[in-house]
């Protein structure tokens, strides 16, 4: 059996009895990084044996991981934060254990966009997320999502957002309805809510933007 966890966003009390009780139990925990993942393991006294299992090596050690579930070993995954597979390390493995007809379960837990989501006050009924807009035809695909008339939901990290702002102003206009939250469940948690414009001039004022970001827009009003 392959177990995917979800892992705290910021709190780490933003952990279920069950995940605690999945991560104690299991033969091996596999984890993005040893460093973050120790905080959590410690806080819950979780002493597991712990393997790295990241994009840098996921093709190399899928095989000996489908092997130990095989050879009858319980396994789970966690990332740094939020749920497997969500734009963090886990698809392949995930589809790896399918073809091999290995069981898998997923348990519910954080993920970042769904807090951000309920709170923009934008409307939830219909929505598209994006995760982290891609590096290669970037443009393109905003240009594609401005045709979209359903809540979008992307990621961003600090050192790119002013530039994915301005290029979302430029494929959605100045006046589009956009939420800005900013880490989620952290302490430093906040939202920022207008158009495009205030939202830009706002992070041109800050000399130092730090934080990891959800971007919320609101569907074209005018259409």
């Amino acid at each position: 059996m392959l177990y995917i966890v979800p892992t705290p966003i910021g709190n780490l009390e933003d952990f279920t009895f069950r995940s605690l009780r999945t991560l104690k139990e299991v033969d091996l925990i596999l984890v993005e990084s040893y460093r973050v993942s120790k905080k959590l393991l410690d806080f819950y006294k979780i002493k597991n044996n712990i393997n790295k299992y990241h994009i840098y090596n996921e093709h190399k050690i899928i095989p000996s991981i489908i092997k130990k579930i095989k050879e009858g070993k319980k396994l789970a995954l966690i990332s740094n934060a939020g749920t497997p597979s969500i734009s963090d390390p886990g698809f392949l493995l995930i589809k790896s254990c399918i073809n091999a007809r290995i069981p898998i379960e997923c348990l519910p837990g954080p993920t970042a966009f769904i807090p951000a989501l309920v709170c923009s006050g934008i409307p939830t009924h219909e929505f598209i997320f994006i995760g982290f807009l891609p590096k290669r035809k970037r443009k393109m695909k905003l240009e594609n999502l401005s045709k979209e008339n359903r809540t979008i939901i992307l990621y961003e990290s600090p050192h790119r957002l002013l530039q994915t702002l301005n290029d979302i102003k430029s494929f959605f206009g100045s006046k589009r309805n956009i939420v800005i939250c900013k880490e989620i469940s952290k302490y430093f948690q906040n939202i920022l809510r207008g158009n495009i414009e205030k939202i830009i001039i706002h992070y041109q004022n800050i000399k130092k933007i730090l934080g990891e970001y959800t971007i919320i827009i609101d569907k074209n009003l005018e259409k």
